[in-house]
């Protein structure tokens, strides 16, 4: 009984997992993950699935403290008691250098004033989104 008042039972795996690195592998509470159809919140003993990850930002719940994590697009399951995020890329919001993700908005933003045809929009477009991004888990990070 002690445990379950402690969390222990209410807590599951997650896994987020770039083709560099594990980022995290840790016991959580609770998950908050942007996918393509919005946001999902997690808990333990979520039905099995698997997801479409959008670019934004997770958020976790680890011994009562959130935890931000800048992510861009990827995939998601969630199996048993594990929840497995497969991000193209991922930063925790702690370690995100605020400057540099300023500077990619800001070229992002003048490729997409461009009216060119050489210019990809679609890529300014998500070069904006993963800046945005990358300050928000920052900001979220800073404020705990």
């Amino acid at each position: 009984m002690a445990e379950q008042a402690k969390g222990k039972w209410s807590s599951f795996k997650l896994e987020i997992i770039t083709p560099e690195r594990v980022l995290v592998d840790e016991d959580v509470e609770g998950v908050v993950v942007p996918s393509k159809d919005g946001l999902l919140g997690i808990l333990r003993n979520h039905a099995p699935f698997i997801g479409s990850l959008d670019i934004g930002v997770i958020k976790y719940l680890k011994d009562g403290k959130h935890r931000y994590v800048a992510c861009n697009q990827g995939i998601f399951e969630m199996t048993g008691t594990v929840l497995r995020i497969l991000p193209d890329t991922a930063e925790r919001g702690e370690t995100i250098d605020v400057e540099r993700a300023k500077a990619a908005q800001k070229r992002a933003e003048a490729r997409l004033k461009q009216k060119s045809r050489e210019i990809d929009h679609l890529r300014a477009e998500l070069a904006l989104r993963r800046a945005l991004a990358r300050q928000r888990a920052a900001e979220a990070a800073s404020k705990n």
